[in-house]
């Protein structure tokens, strides 16, 4: 069934967007007294079709802070949009009426009551994500996992259901015009998962052999171009297994809705993260643990990147290529990605210590190579973590200070918010995560 057309651009924007990435450009907007400079022109994504489940075919090629510092006088303007000569493409699309959906039955999931804070950790509370967003986003994506890519087996329904993949991509995604952007974020993220589990950790995973399920499912995402004879082996290959499937799916959504230096932009990050996975499993092969900035440099690899690259696809606008590239704007991006790694590290501690075998993470490398106790290694990852938050949050505001383009502006008020979103979910999805007894 093909997904509703999206919507046109229009000039309002969300409201629950304002409220998001403040604590970056509040201290840039002061600098603001003209009109900022138009950028690029908005892509209405194309209308995603589902591809097809049986047919082989390849894809398409501190303390916590209390709340956000008063704005500045010109603040308000900077978060209500671009306006000008050149720039309502830039706006914000409206977003679609909650009545249009179904109305879904409840499935099992997390307890998201609340969950407590890491004591300490620098970070911005956010609202609770829209639940008619959430409910239509769940609903969504466990279909796609059951009857597109049939993801995981009737025993894995539990876990799946307590993941709580909507609440996170709608935390994350507040500008989102629709919940089909949000669906572009939702599929990418399960299927990453899906590859971390079944390849490297949870569900079978090992780092024996995993450069070759790495480099045949990254296959998926960035196609092979070989000779007709091979051609058909390729793409029945792409159904293998649940990791590829999902892959596949994902990215054939993701490129329709995309424009193709965004997708290369996915593609490029994401052989990143297979990189850091590589790392990793070498490290377990030979039962080494890494100096603590080695561990470090694993991790700007193997983290969350991907999913705030992409931002802008998700938002239903395009940050165009060379801004994108520049370095300032590469460094507030790995900053990004960086803390919010170790924001897991720091959630899923005890998670990993009541696992089989040995999992890394900054604490335990921290305890491991300083010969700090558990206590103290845990409590110096907290500052780690707040010193890449702050780091994050000055170099974001120098560059919107510099670059006054309102698709950058737009850019990294998404990056912020899904730096909050991620924390968000982190510390209120009570059914994964669970803190140590060090205070």
């Amino acid at each position: 069934m093909p997904v509703p057309e999206l919507p046109p651009p229009q000039s309002s924007v969300p409201g629950a967007a304002s409220h998001f990435g403040m604590h970056v450009l509040a201290a840039a907007a002061r600098t603001f007294g003209a009109e900022a400079v138009p950028g690029s022109p908005h892509r209405t994504p194309a209308v995603p079709t589902p591809p097809s489940a049986s047919a082989p075919a390849p894809p398409p090629p501190g303390a916590t802070a209390a709340g956000a510092p008063a704005p500045a006088p010109d603040l308000d303007r900077i978060l209500r949009g671009p306006s000008g000569l050149g720039t309502a493409g830039l706006r914000l699309i409206l977003r679609e009426d909650p009545a249009a959906y179904s109305s879904p039955a409840s499935s099992p999931s997390a307890d998201t009551s609340g969950g407590r804070p890491v004591p300490g950790l620098y970070h911005h509370p956010v609202p609770e994500p829209d639940p008619v967003r959430v409910e239509e986003v769940s609903r969504r994506i466990k279909s796609w996992a059951l009857d597109e890519v049939s993801l995981y087996p009737d025993d894995w329904e539990e876990q799946f259901d307590g993941f709580s993949v909507g609440r996170y991509m709608v935390a994350c995604h507040p500008d989102a015009p629709t919940v089909d952007h949000l669906m572009l974020a939702t599929r990418l993220m399960v299927a990453e998962n899906a590859v971390d589990d079944c390849y490297c950790e949870d569900h079978g995973g090992s780092p024996v052999g995993l450069g070759e399920r790495l480099l045949l499912a990254h296959t998926a995402l960035d196609p092979l171009h070989t000779t007709k004879e091979y051609q058909p082996s390729w793409a029945k290959s792409l159904h293998a297994d649940a990791p590829r499937r999902a892959y596949r799916s994902a990215m054939t959504y993701f490129v329709q809705a995309a424009s193709p230096s965004q997708a290369d932009r996915l593609r490029h990050d994401m052989a990143r993260l297979h990189l850091g996975y590589l790392a990793e499993a070498a490290w377990a092969q030979l039962d080494h643990v890494p100096e603590v900035w080695e561990y470090l440099a694993m991790r700007q690899f193997n983290n969350f990147r991907p999913c705030p690259t992409i931002t802008d696809t998700v938002g239903g606008y395009e940050l165009p290529a060379d801004l994108h590239a520049r370095q300032a704007m590469q460094r507030v991006i790995a900053l990004a990605g960086n803390a919010t790694t170790i924001v897991n590290d720091l959630y899923s501690y005890t998670k990993e210590l009541d696992s089989p075998g040995q999992h890394l993470n900054l604490p335990v490398v921290i305890a491991e190579r300083e010969g700090l106790s558990d206590r103290e290694a845990y409590l110096k990852s907290v500052e780690v973590h707040n010193d890449l938050m702050r780091d994050f949050e000055r170099e974001a505001s120098a560059l919107a200070e510099s670059c006054p383009v309102p698709s950058v502006q737009r850019f990294l008020r998404g990056v912020a918010a899904w730096v909050d979103g991620n924390h968000h979910w982190h510390q209120s999805n009570t059914y994964r995560y669970s803190l140590p007894d060090f205070w």
